[in-house]
Parts: structure tokens; sequence; C-alpha cells
């Protein structure tokens, strides 16, 4: 049987021509590589150049929907866009409560032609039964000001009204599109703390920027990756999104949601491995996480340096009987792994991935009866380089793993492979 594709759902209104709402939520989740489930809110009669007539779906047959998609498939991470009516939130938001993925709320209240898209009492519902469990909101300056009950004039107000959007708990990525400067300033306010996102400002951003901007950032925490990381990598995605956005009616331009997303190989490492390790944390059993914590690296290719070598920043250790992750994916945060990476690679250049692993007489004996080849070796703590590298020139070839026969309080196995989907694949093997 096939492994499964990570799943994202969106949940939001349909646009008739295809710039905005669920189909360019679709399109752009495709792009960062899930699957993307759907439930319709609404469906709307509108073009490029206005909406002419909404009709909102029975909140009876939305729930029918979300309950039909949860059931069957493993959702990874929701996003809620164009909701309309305060009965459709408290529908959405009493199932959603109680499902474990992480939720991103996109607070359309209005299209990008000025037509109100939402039905009296929506915002006071959004603040009393969406934002309280979501990880994250989307607002634009209007959807900002409607949510604080605020107007936003300064830099300082807009910081105050994240504060009052997130009391509850959220993160608050505030879109700053909508000023009037030379470079768009987006703000993150995460943990209590504000992180500003700058870019130049280029033309005028066509239909769909919001809805797409927020499904990056779901297929993204879809994938495994953390609010911060989702959000910065997203907003490089939306940029090219919107300097290659397109006509397809007299009106607006259309965002491009299909854009590449190769932008650098660094950016490559660090999706794979924030990929991966949300993976690792299902499948690793809690007795093969080494005491110091589990590890994953991947370095970049010809990497000269551990500052070129990626790994989940402060490890992946066990805490109240569940595997965690510490951090998200960074450069240079694991040297010793780092070391060991180098080492292996002046032999073959082209095992660019490390996982460290607690050692097991069962996992070994797995090995061996699946052809998984290991050597044994004395990994010097000062010189893992060194140690690594002449561990792998014992052997003909490249070995699966490296065991670590040094350390007498705890054996580690460091297990090789040529990127994370190799990893994964050899993982499959042993568990």
């Amino acid at each position: 049987m096939s492994r499964p594709m990570r799943t994202a759902l969106t949940v939001a209104g349909s646009d008739s021509i295809g710039g905005a709402g669920i189909q360019a939520d679709v399109r752009a989740m495709s792009v960062v590589g899930v699957h993307a489930a759907t439930v319709i809110t609404a469906v709307t009669a509108q073009n490029t150049c206005g909406v002419d007539d909404i009709l909102p779906l029975p909140e009876e047959f939305i729930k029918e929907q979300l309950e039909s998609v949860l059931r069957d498939a493993d959702v990874k991470a929701i996003k809620t866009g164009m909701l309309y009516s305060a009965e459709i939130v408290g529908t959405v938001a009493d199932i959603l409560e109680d499902h474990e993925a992480p939720l991103v709320v996109d607070p359309v209240m209005a299209a990008s032609t000025g037509r109100s898209l939402s039905d009296d009492g929506l915002v006071e519902a959004m603040r009393r039964k969406l934002l309280p469990i979501c990880e994250l909101v989307t607002p634009n300056r209007a959807e900002a000001e409607a949510l604080a009950k605020m107007q936003i004039k300064t830099k300082d107000d807009e910081r105050l009204a994240a504060e009052l959007i997130g009391k509850g708990g959220s993160a608050v990525l505030m879109k700053g599109g909508h000023y009037n400067a030379p470079t768009v300033t987006d703000v993150l306010y995460l943990s209590s703390e504000f992180t500003k996102i700058e870019y130049p400002r280029l033309k005028k951003a066509g239909h769909g920027s919001g809805c797409v901007l927020s499904s990056y950032i779901t297929a993204h925490m879809a994938k495994g990756m953390d609010i911060a990381n989702a959000v910065f990598q997203s907003r490089e995605m939306i940029q090219e999104a919107i300097a290659t956005q397109y006509s397809v009616g007299r009106g607006d331009q259309v965002v491009n949601p299909m854009v590449q997303r190769g932008d650098s190989e660094g950016f490559m490492v660090l999706d794979a491995l924030d990929s991966a390790a949300s993976r690792i944390l299902d499948v690793v059993p809690e007795e093969l996480v080494p005491k110091g914590g589990m590890n994953i690296a991947m370095a970049m290719r010809k990497a000269a340096g551990p500052e070129q070598i990626a790994a989940i920043d402060k490890r992946m250790t066990v805490r109240n009987g569940m595997i965690r992750k510490g951090g998200p994916a960074k450069f240079g945060v694991a040297e010793g792994l780092s070391y060991v990476l180098m080492g292996v690679m002046k032999k073959d250049p082209e095992t660019r991935c490390v996982m460290s692993l607690a050692y097991s007489d069962d996992m070994m004996g797995v090995m061996e009866e699946v052809g998984l080849r290991a050597v044994t070796a004395d990994m010097v703590k000062d010189r893992m380089m060194e140690s690594a590298e002449k561990a792998v020139a014992k052997v003909k070839g490249m070995p699966d793993a490296i065991v670590d026969k040094g350390n007498k309080k705890e054996r580690v196995v460091r297990l090789l492979a040529r990127d994370t989907a190799d990893m994964m694949s050899k993982l499959d093997q042993i568990l």
C-alpha cells in the first residue's frame, strides 16, 4: 500500500472566475506539495470586475462536508477563508475545536473589488468562536481594524491591534499591502514578539492574494513546518505570485499561485528536513530516541562547513511520554552531526543526510535482515569528522550506518542516506 500524501483542508467560498477562494487555495496548496481537501461554504457569481451575487450553503450541508473529510483523511493543517455568516462560523468552529490539526484563519470580509463577502455578525462570531482555537490569523488592515475594534493609523496602532487579535494565544500576521509605502512591511506577532517582514512593493496585488498566501502557509504547516518558517517561506512565494500575476478578464489581474518554489537550495533543504521531522515524530518509537535527543541533518551540495548543514534546532526529545520537536530546521545548529556528515561526504558527496538513533540489538538485527550495512567505530567527540571519515573508509562502498562503540553510557547509531526521502525509506525498513 502506498504512503498517503500529506493533506491540508480549506474551508472557503467558491470563486466562479477562479482567481480566489477554493479554486486558488487548491492550486496554491498543490504547488507546496500537499493534497488539498475542500469544504465549500458559499458559491459566488463573480469575475475580475466584481461580485454579482452570493449563495451561502446551508450550515447542515457544510457540517456534512467537514465531517465527511475529517473522518476519512488525516488532515495535517486547516485554513478558513470566506465563511460569510455568524451561523457558518459557529458550525465550522464547533467541529474544528476538537481537531488537533493547526488552524489558519484568513478573515475574509470583502473581495478585492470591494464587495462585502460577509453577513451581519460575522466579525463578532470570528472573535468569539474562531480566533480562540486557531494558531494563526492573517488580516489585512481593514480586517485587523474590524477584529481589534480600532482604527490603525500608525505602526504603534498596528502592534496594539495584533496584540488584541492574538490575546487568546494565536499568532497574527498583519499584512502590510494596504499601506501607501514603497516597501511592503508585514508584521508577524508570535509568542509576544514582533518580527518585520519587508519586501519591495510590486504592482497592485491582484485578485486572490490573501487566499493564496494563507494557503501557502497552511500547506507548509501541513508538511510539518512551524508557524514562523511557514510564514517566511510563504511570503517569498506570494511575492513571486504577485510579480507574475496575469489577466483573465477586463478587471483586476489574478495572482499566479503556480509559482516555482526552487528559489534556493537552502530553502529546499529546510523544507525537506521539516517535512521529514514531522514524519519521524509519528513513526520512531520512544526507546530509539537517545537521552540527549534525536536529530536529522542534511547538507547542501558541496557543503564547506556546519553553516551549510541544517538540522532540527534543539533536537527531538521525549517529553511527557511523547517525542516532540524542539524547533524548526535551521543551518548550523547540530555541530556534531554536521562534522559526521562532512567526514562521510569526503568519501561520497551524494550521502548528504544523517540521523541519530539510540542503539538497539533488535534494530541492528532488523538492519541486517533487510540488507542495511553498519560499520562500528570509535566516534571521538572532538574529532567527529575524522572519526566518521575513518569509519566509512573501512568498507567497500558506503555503509548505511555508523555505530558508535566508544560511548559506554549510551551507544548511538548514525543512519546515513542520500537525502531525507532515502532516510525515510531506510527508517521504514527498520521500523
